[in-house]
Order: C-alpha cells, then structure tokens, then sequence
C-alpha cells in the first residue's frame, strides 16, 4: 500500500465517502445479529475486534513502502496504545448496546451527533481551545436535538437508557480522538494502520473476559446467517471502513472529514427505516436534524478558524 500522502484529493473524498457509509451499515447488521441469535452487544464488539484484528493484520503483511513520520517515544506509543484500544472497546460496546436498546437510526444518530460536541468541549477544557461563537452556538444546537429527541417523544421509541449508551459511546470516541491530537501537538505522530492493529489487540483482550461471561458463541436457528453478519461486520465495517478512512483522512481537511462522516447517520437511519422497519418520530426527525446542523456547524467553525490560522501565518511571514 502506498503512503497515504501520495492519495489525490479526489480519491481520498472518494475513501471518506465510502468508509462513512459503510460504518452506517455495522449497526444494522448488529441489529440483525440481534434478531436471530442470543448474542450480546460485548461479545459482538468482541468478535469485531478480533475479526478487524486478523484482517488488519494481514493487510499490514502486505503494505509497501516506507511509514511516513518519525517514530514515537515508547511510553508515549504505549499511552497512546492502551487509551485507544480502550476507548476504541468503550466506543463500540456501547455503540452496539444503544442500537439494541434503541434501535439503529437513534442509536447512531446520537452517538455520532454527540461525539463532534463532546470532542469540542474536551478540547475546551483540557487544551484551551476556544469554542468561538459558531462553535458554542452548534453545542447549544446538539444538546437541544438531544433534548428534542429524548424529552419530546412520546411513543416510547426513543428509550433514555439507550440514549445514554450512545452518549457513553460518543465520549469513547472522542477520547481516542482528543488523545490523538494531544500527541501530535508536537508534531509527532503514529502509523495508523499499525496504530488499529494494536488497538484492536487490546479491545479484543479487554473484552474477552466480559464477553466470556456474555456468551461467546451465540444460540441461533440461524448459525450460518450470524457467522456471515460477523464476517461483514469485520470485513467491510471495521477492516475497510477504517483502512480508508485513515488513508483519506491524512490527505482532506478535518473540518471536511466531519462532514463526510455525516454520512454514517444518515445511511444508518435509511437502512432502520427502509430494511428493519423502525419508526422515525417527528421528534426523533427534528432532533436528528438538529444533531446533524450542530456538527456541520462545528466543521465550518473549525474551517473558519484553520483559515483565520493560515492567514496569520501568511502574514509573519510576508
């Protein structure tokens, strides 16, 4: 595989495009595994772990070319291993509870909705990042969505413990990607493909004892329709998605990455309604719509001041 850098603009929009629809379809295959086995949300996560694990492994077998970057210091590359694959079992144990909790179209709206503010917030509070009065006005906007979501539906389709399950996500989420740009603050950096690979190793061994307990192997009329959910769940999901993500990711500009990855809710929510027949509110819409504007809020926030940055450093140096 060829350094991402070297990636056309193009392609990499192509590869975001791509991987965000394709994470749009891990929870409605979760919510089928769901449908027709016993198997639980911890030993699911577990078994995409090790499935990603396996397929990553192989395709950092094959890679070509040198790693652009330098190495990092071995604490930090531990630090950085650790909190990711623990964030990483974090983000998606709680994803895939949420969605068998809620459904799929809440479960990933919420969760992807509530990560770009809880990230915003975090970089507030723990970088001195200013929020800037687009990006306070977009936070004010996700908790309002969430508030609309939560408080104005009354049919019981919406339920509040699965609701907090993707808020619980969501911070999982944004913990792996306020550590990431804690660490490359300096400059430094890490090889993502072999970044996903230990963090996979390290979700799969959190979860195994939890998901022993859970059940490992699923009771189901249906043993050869759950193995092939699982295999696409680490194939296409979890292996692809984030080997292109990552490759498309280094090349287009994170303000335009948020909003690619807008993409993941928004096929998410189509498959619920079209293939699995769930019910959308008129609230869940309205505060699904709300959610999604914040986080296209923030993107523009973030574009405005990565612009105003570039502008003051033209200058200095005019």
């Amino acid at each position: 595989m060829a350094s991402s850098m070297a990636l056309p603009v193009g392609r990499s929009l192509l590869y975001l495009i791509v991987a965000g629809v394709a994470w749009g379809t891990a929870g409605a295959a979760a919510s089928l595994v769901f449908r027709i086995s016993d198997l639980g949300p911890l030993a699911l996560s577990f078994w995409r772990c090790v499935g990603g694990l396996v397929l990553l492994l192989g395709a950092l077998a094959l890679r070509r070319g040198p790693v652009v970057g330098r190495p990092e210091p071995r604490r930090r590359r531990v630090l950085r291993i650790l909190a990711t694959g623990i964030g990483l079992t974090a983000f998606q144990s709680a994803y895939f509870a949420a969605v068998e909790v809620t459904g799929l179209a809440v479960g990933t709206v919420v969760t992807l909705g509530a990560g770009p503010v809880l990230i915003a917030l975090g970089a507030r509070l723990t970088m001195g990042e200013r929020l800037g009065r687009g990006g306070a006005v977009a936070v004010v906007g996700a908790l309002a969505g969430l508030g609309v979501m939560v408080l104005g539906d009354g049919t019981g389709e919406v339920r509040p413990a699965g609701v907090a399950l993707a808020v619980l996500s969501a911070a999982g989420y944004a913990a792996i990607t306020l550590l990431t740009r804690w660490l490359g603050r300096d400059g430094g950096g890490a090889d993502p493909l072999a970044m996903s690979v230990w963090a996979f190793a390290v979700g799969a061994a959190a979860l195994l004892p939890m998901a022993a307990a859970e059940g490992l192997l699923p009771h189901t009329a249906e043993p050869a329709r759950v193995v092939g959910l699982l295999a696409y769940i680490a194939a296409v999901p979890t292996a692809l998605a984030y080997a292109l993500y990552f490759a498309g990711a280094a090349v287009v500009r994170a303000a335009t990455v948020s909003v690619i990855m807008l993409l993941e809710p928004v096929s998410a929510a189509v498959i619920a309604v079209t293939v699995l027949g769930e019910r959308l509110t008129a609230a869940t819409v309205a505060g699904t719509l709300l959610l999604l504007t914040a986080v296209a809020g923030l993107a523009a926030a973030e574009a405005r001041a990565a612009s105003a940055v570039r502008a003051r450093r033209r200058e200095a140096t005019a």
